[in-house]
Formats: C-alpha cells, sequence, structure tokens
C-alpha cells in the first residue's frame, strides 16, 4: 500500500497541514485512504472530526498483535471513504521504549489491512524520536516539511539522514524522501533565500510543489472540512498544490 509519513524536526511548521492536504486531495478523488496520526497533540484527529475516541494508535502499539489497529480505526467526518487511527496526549508514554525491533511496531498493528486502502498517511511527532521510526519503518514515502526560515537546512540535514539511514537499513522499500516548504511567502526576501539554499543544496530532493501561507488552511480545518472542500480562491489554490504534491509524489499514478 503506498504509505505517506510527514515529519518534520520541530513543531510549528505546518506538518500536519501537509498530511491532511494529502489526505484532502486523496479524499478529492474518492480514494479510500487512512490517516494514522502518531502526534501527542493529535491535531490530524482533530482536523478530521475526531475529538474522543473511544481506542488509539497508542491502544494499538501497547497491544502489538499483528493487524490490531483494525480494532481502532474510526470513519472520519470527511466521509468518501477517508478513515483515522487517532492518537491521544498520552501515546508516547504508552509505548515501550526503544528496544531491538520495536521500530516494527507500527508495521506489525498495520499487517494485514493494508488492501483496505489506496492510500495510508502517517502524522509523525514533530521529532526524529521512536514514533517517527516506527513510522519510517511502516512507510514507502517520506516527505519532509519544513519553513523557509534560518535552521530550515540544518534540520531538513538531520530529517534526511535519518530517513537515509532507515532506507539503508531496515527498509529498503522506502522511496528517497521529499522535502516540502510550507508557509513560504515569495514576496519575502529571507524566504526566496532559504529555498535557494534548500534547492542548492538538496537540488531535485526539494519539491518544485511549495504551499503558501493562507488562512484559508486553519479555517477549513476549524471547520473539519478537507481543504478541497473549502470554497474561497485560496482554498481553490492550496487544493491545486495539494493534487500536484500528490501526483509528484506517485508519478506513474496508483498501484
Amino acid at each position: 500500500m503506498p504509505t505517506i509519513a510527514v515529519l518534520s524536526m520541530k513543531g510549528g511548521v505546518g506538518k500536519t497541514t501537509l498530511a491532511l492536504g494529502l489526505a484532502s486531495a486523496a479524499w478529492n478523488r474518492h480514494w479510500r485512504t487512512l490517516i494514522v496520526d502518531l502526534d501527542p497533540q493529535a491535531n490530524a484527529s482533530m482536523g478530521v472530526g475526531l475529538m474522543d475516541p473511544a481506542l488509539t494508535v497508542g491502544d494499538a502499539l501497547a497491544d502489538g498483535r499483528p493487524g490490531v489497529a483494525a480494532e481502532a480505526i474510526v470513519p472520519s467526518t470527511w466521509g468518501r471513504g477517508t478513515y483515522v487511527l487517532p492518537s491521544e496526549p498520552a501515546v508516547e508514554h504508552r509505548v515501550a521504549e526503544a528496544t531491538p525491533g520495536s521500530e516494527q511496531r507500527l508495521r506489525t498493528v498495520l499487517a494485514g489491512i493494508g488492501h483496505r486502502y489506496e492510500l495510508v498517511v502517517i502524522d509523525c511527532p514533530p521529532s526524529l524520536g521512536e514514533m517517527t521510526r516506527n513510522a519510517l519503518h511502516a512507510a514507502s514515502q517520506a516527505l519532509v516539511v519544513t519553513e523557509p526560515g534560518y535552521f530550515a537546512l540544518r534540520g531538513a540535514q538531520q530529517a534526511v539522514e535519518a530517513i537515509d539511514l532507515v532506507r539503508e537499513s531496515s527498509n529498503r522499500t522506502l522511496a528517497a524522501p521529499t522535502i516540502v516548504l510550507n508557509r513560504m511567502r515569495s514576496t519575502v526576501a529571507e524566504h526566496r533565500h532559504r529555498a535557494q539554499e534548500l534547492r542548492a543544496y538538496f537540488d531535485r530532493q526539494v519539491s518544485d510543489v511549495e504551499i503558501p501561507e493562507r488562512n484559508a488552511i486553519a479555517q477549513a480545518g476549524g471547520a473539519g472540512m478537507p481543504i478541497h472542500a473549502w470554497d474561497s480562491p485560496a482554498g481553490r489554490e492550496l487544493s491545486e498544490r495539494f493534487d500536484t504534491l500528490l501526483d509528484r509524489l506517485f508519478p506513474g499514478g496508483m498501484r
């Protein structure tokens, strides 16, 4: 199953925005989609209308049986076959420390249910800790989200190094990572400079799709709606960007 792990080195860069934007692009195409929320802040869960889940990804990981995540997956309020494996604030505390093989826990609890979905999007915590390692071992694609700021290059370097280590050691099916600039303002010289800096270092690994800073993202999220359903000029602009980004991640089409 095509599985995208969306990660960042720190919070506040719009990582969940990217995860939900890709899920929204899939929603618009009527793809059966699963959003796996690994972030203890649970913003992705709340963004698809899930406020108080009975079971969470923490329950599934603590249980550890193959395929047990199916018991915690619920429909989102978006409809059109969009489902969520929700998170909770205590998710990291409910999972044991890293041990040999512990990076495979997410892959194990998702075993056998991938054929039910055309796309899986994993929203990682804003760090390279144990939960993100689990996401990278379950994923086929990795998306590094960064803002065009002073620390963008260093943060992207650390994330790409971590992804490459997983690719070389234990998940050979994981594709080379893609870096996406979020909250871009092309009229700001500093933003243009940082974007050029990233492209000079990473070349084609930096996506040509940049996500601009728009209020429509927060408005759609606050309303529990996919951005593709937010009828405004900014909503339509963002929808086109996420559509193109999804196409870039899967240039040969799905399956």
